[in-house]
């Protein structure tokens, strides 16, 4: 699937909540109280989706539903699959995950294992939401559905049963593929769905860092240091730009914030921390 042609940013998009089933409310409060800066696209490969997770009220908006490649995103869905099967019984907490050597061949970001070892399901969702490893990624989805091909079109008829109207994916990592794409609408909303659906996990996107095999193994989400920030998962590519989705909660309330296609991670972050200082 070819990118769609994408507007530029500098014009307010109109805001629709189809996703929600919610009528739309205006994003021009929120882009007038963001400094000119914030404003300003990233690049042309810039979407951005905000949402107020209590009322369902998308408060932000652009270029939110321009097809994009989702990176390291994708590993949302891989863990939703594998909170999923851990929820519906099909596997437990205490399971061992097998490693093969095409998993174990996958580049970086990667934990470093070796074809023949084994790990746990507790450890493959701390290295997949902490490290974003890509060999851990091919690991749970040869486990969960024989290969990994297999695996992401579970993934792709999954995320249409969760209303990810315009996502497919074609891997379980987010290596770069032309036909894995998605939009920020689609991954606020797949945010929004892991912390509802697959609650008692949440907890995991907050984790900077975890112990593998005596190593500290630290994360790349540097937004976890912000206040009011609790998770959830950051992803790049070259194709992509430099991607995040944040949750925090600002007073009484709770956002998640989508950037896409930041031209590094520190102009991503500086422009979701400007979001955050715009939310009332």
């Amino acid at each position: 699937m070819k990118p769609r042609t994408m507007l530029r940013t500098g014009a307010m998009a109109i805001v629709m909540a189809l996703a929600f089933g919610l009528s739309a409310c205006s994003t021009q409060s929120v882009l007038e109280t963001m400094p000119a800066a914030a404003q300003a696209p990233l690049s042309d490969r810039y979407a951005a989706h905000v949402v107020d997770v209590g009322s369902r009220r998308v408060v932000l908006s652009q270029n939110a539903s321009a097809i994009r490649h989702p990176a390291s995103l994708t590993k949302m869905m891989t863990l939703y699959m594998l909170f999923d099967a851990v929820e519906t019984g099909r596997i437990g907490m205490g399971a061992s995950i097998p490693v093969s050597a095409y998993a174990a061949s996958r580049p970086p970001s990667k934990l470093g294992l070796k074809a023949g070892d084994q790990i746990s399901v507790d450890t493959a969702i701390r290295a997949l939401a902490v490290k974003s490893s890509n060999d851990v990624a091919v690991a749970v989805a040869e486990f969960l559905s024989g290969s990994e091909a297999a695996f992401a079109g579970a993934m792709t008829a999954r995320s249409r049963q969760l209303g990810l109207r315009s996502t497919r994916f074609t891997n379980a990592s987010g290596l770069p593929d032309a036909g894995q794409v998605t939009t920020a609408e689609d991954m606020t909303r797949l945010g929004m769905l892991l912390m509802t659906n697959h609650r008692r996990y949440y907890p995991y996107f907050n984790q900077r860092e975890f112990t593998f095999r005596g190593r500290t193994i630290r994360g790349h989400n540097h937004l976890l240091k912000e206040p009011g920030v609790d998770g959830i998962k950051t992803g790049y590519i070259r194709a992509s730009g430099f991607n995040v989705v944040t949750s925090v909660k600002k007073g009484p309330r709770r956002y998640v914030i989508t950037v896409m296609g930041g031209d590094s991670a520190r102009e991503r972050d500086e422009r979701v921390r400007q979001i955050i200082a715009s939310l009332r």
